[in-house]
């Protein structure tokens, strides 16, 4: 008896331990992507497929940015948990916004150093990686493209 209630403490203490540890790494991720976000702010991003006529036409390249972010232990228990009672999974939507947020950074950074003031046709491409288990998502890539726009000088 005493050896179930040392593993149900330990297991709630590494529950508590998963917990804090996650949220300090994606509040720093967050503040990461925020001053980045606004350091980059100055490079538009447009889902249009057509960019707007400028003259002289720009030159365009092909830019894109990737991120792999993972679920830490307490989000996939809690999403463990809302899976037996369903509802959302916010702990996986937090989950795709950093990854979705970091992959368009990484683009618009690979388009800054191409000298481009804009990235039109902008698409996404999710994909889960689960490292061949029937445990579900342990992380997920976001792949960020779109056609960056070089001003001719």
């Amino acid at each position: 008896m005493t050896g179930q209630i040392l593993n149900l403490i330990l297991f709630l203490v590494l529950l508590l331990v998963g917990f804090i540890a996650g949220r300090l790494a994606e509040s720093s991720h967050y503040r990461s992507i925020r001053a980045r976000e606004k350091a980059l702010a100055k490079i538009l991003v447009f889902s249009e497929r057509l960019p707007p006529p400028m003259h002289p036409a720009p030159a365009s390249r092909l830019v894109s940015g990737s991120a792999v972010i993972s679920v830490d232990y307490f989000k996939r228990f809690v999403a463990g948990l809302r899976m037996i009672f369903g509802g959302r999974l916010g702990s996986y939507e937090t989950l795709l916004d950093r990854a979705r947020r970091e992959a368009v950074l990484r683009m618009k950074e690979e388009a800054m150093r191409k000298g481009a003031i804009q990235v039109c046709n902008v698409k996404f491409a999710t994909c889960p990686i689960s490292s061949g288990t029937k445990d579900g998502v342990k992380c997920v890539e976001v792949l960020a493209y779109g056609t960056a726009l070089i001003p001719r000088r």
